[in-house]
């Protein structure tokens, strides 16, 4: 007996299947969607991070407590990670010692305050690569390191997200929090640029 093939469903009917078991069920995907799309592009931004940058530079006290505890330090600042976020560590790039994030089981970020991860981020290749050849997959990404700086690969765990702190640039004494917040990047925030 020979059955007949099943056709497959478009996305599109395999959303509005999801859609519609979903809303059987008393959710509201569509009012999820636009309250995730809202706080994608007006909460979870980069520049949470470049504030929380710009702070530590200018503010040796405040840096201390970022480096310390640095979830109690967001907080200090109006930010917040969700609660399965329970650690936010913050790591200093020093003249001798790089770091770079990454997350090898698939794509975590302290999202909220460094923003959602960009598309190389969650790369199989990015992952893998990163921790064994670091420096040469920095190298591809345009951040050719000398030779004496150490690259410390920092992984995230179920409960502990990371941010780099860059170094703050050369002749930047002079520029208040607000302009030395838009020197900072997504990149240096992970550690594949430097600023």
């Amino acid at each position: 007996m020979n059955a007949k093939p099943h056709a497959i469903a478009s996305i599109e009917q395999r959303l509005d299947s999801i859609q519609t078991v979903l809303e059987q069920h008393g959710m509201e995907p569509d009012k999820f969607i636009d309250t995730f799309h809202d706080l994608a592009n007006e909460h979870w931004i980069p520049e949470n991070g470049a504030r929380l940058v710009a702070r530590a530079w200018s503010d040796p006290e405040f840096k201390q407590r970022l480096l310390g505890d640095g979830t109690a330090a967001i907080q200090e600042m109006g930010l917040s990670m969700p609660p399965h976020h329970r650690h936010f560590v913050v790591l200093e790039n020093t003249a001798d010692i790089h770091n770079v994030i990454c997350c090898t089981l698939c794509s975590c970020t302290a999202f909220t305050i460094i923003g959602l991860p960009p598309d190389w981020y969650k790369d199989l290749e990015y992952r893998a690569r990163v921790v064994r050849e670091s420096r040469t997959v920095l190298q591809e990404m345009g951040l050719d390191l000398p030779a004496h700086v150490q690259i410390r690969v920092w992984d995230t765990t179920a409960d502990t997200r990371y941010m780099v702190l860059p170094q703050r640039p050369t002749g930047t004494e002079n520029l208040n929090a607000e302009q030395l917040a838009a020197l900072v990047n997504k990149d240096a925030l992970i550690g594949v640029a430097r600023l």
